[in-house]
């Protein structure tokens, strides 16, 4: 068995379910994760975030829910409404990131989301990849030469084609695949306990 986990670095509930995520790859070493990015921002949604206008209550939603924090660097950025959320650039620089540390994906997605949810970093800044890449202990010059890298684009639309072969259109979505099936565990919202008793389900009935 294996988990896939579909999010999307620009999305809020992605931002929210980051440390359940973290927990169940803490509990679950055994279990491969694949971290693939669902491209929400693309083609005529690539816009200023100011004209989705439901990002405000989403937010203090997602807060109530998760305890997620959305930071001072972060309402600074979007302030004025003006910052245009790009998801193919921060697929891109999810690829790079992931590139360079395979077994580390879960963690580096989460640093992602919190360079841009709590730091107010723009995703679609080289900058921003050096600097997480500095935190993370690893080569700083190879990760934004990869996310600048025509590789980094095609490991993008790939990550949107896998989104879309898998079905799945809200993120995040958290999925186990066993052989053939495809299992959903999660999707926008779950603590690390109830992926753990579907989980436990899915394995059950896999073993039956």
């Amino acid at each position: 068995m294996k988990l896939i986990y579909v999010f999307d670095a620009y999305c809020g509930w992605s931002h929210g379910f980051s440390r359940t995520m973290s927990e169940v790859a803490a509990r679950h070493p055994e279990l491969p994760i694949e971290v693939v990015s669902g491209g929400l921002f693309i083609g005529e949604r690539r816009q200023p975030i100011g004209n989705f206008g439901y990002v405000p209550a989403a937010n203090a939603k997602i807060s109530d829910l998760t305890g997620a924090e959305f930071g001072d660097g972060y309402q600074r950025l979007i302030g004025d409404g003006s910052f245009v959320m790009d998801s193919e650039a921060a697929a891109r620089g999810v690829a790079a990131l992931r590139n360079a540390a395979p077994d580390r994906a879960v963690e580096l997605a989460g640093a992602l989301q919190r360079a841009f949810y709590i730091d107010g970093r723009s995703l679609s800044t080289p900058e921003t990849y050096r600097t997480i890449a500095g935190a993370a202990g690893l080569d700083a010059d190879a990760v934004v030469a990869a996310f600048q890298g025509p590789a980094a684009r095609a490991a993008a639309e790939a990550d949107f084609h896998r989104a879309a072969e898998l079905g799945v259109d809200a993120y995040p979505t958290l999925l186990a695949t066993e052989g053939q099936r495809v299992i959903p565990l999660a999707v926008g919202h779950a603590t690390a306990d109830q992926i753990d008793q579907r989980l436990a389900t899915v394995t059950a009935t896999t073993t039956s």
